[in-house]
């Protein structure tokens, strides 16, 4: 599961009351490009009546965020307090510190741009996260 829904998912758990107030974590000073699915569906859309066959594309936000970044939103948007723990098992050995996409090819041929803030996206998640525990 990816970074940022698994955090949303937790948070909703504590919220419920389903999870201890810990937020388990891996390594919070990596870097990540985040780009809300949204967007992308609309990148690919661009890809496939825009594109050029056979090129190459990168669908990127163009911005990197500490996942610690992940961790100050989801607790903006919660009432519940909660710690925040690293567990040694989400830690990778071979980490890649920033993972950074260059779209700037893509965006000049399709005029392309993420329209979604990642504060929306996290809001979002957290929402479906909240509402899916509740079935």
């Amino acid at each position: 599961q990816y970074v940022t829904s698994n955090f949303a998912k937790q948070v909703a758990l504590i919220e419920a009351g389903k999870q201890k107030p810990i937020l388990m974590v891996g390594n919070l000073e990596a870097k990540r490009d985040y780009t809300d699915v949204r967007d992308m569906v609309k990148a690919y859309w661009l890809a496939a009546e825009k594109g050029v066959p056979g090129e190459v594309y990168n669908i990127a936000s163009g911005k990197a965020y500490k996942i610690q970044v992940i961790v100050d939103i989801l607790k903006k948007l919660t009432k519940k307090d909660f710690e925040v723990k690293q567990d040694p098992k989400r830690l990778r050995p071979s980490d890649v510190q920033i993972l950074l996409g260059d779209s700037t090819k893509f965006r000049k041929q399709t005029g392309w741009k993420p329209e979604i803030p990642f504060e929306k996206t996290m809001e979002d998640l957290l929402n479906y996260w909240r509402e899916k525990i509740k079935e």
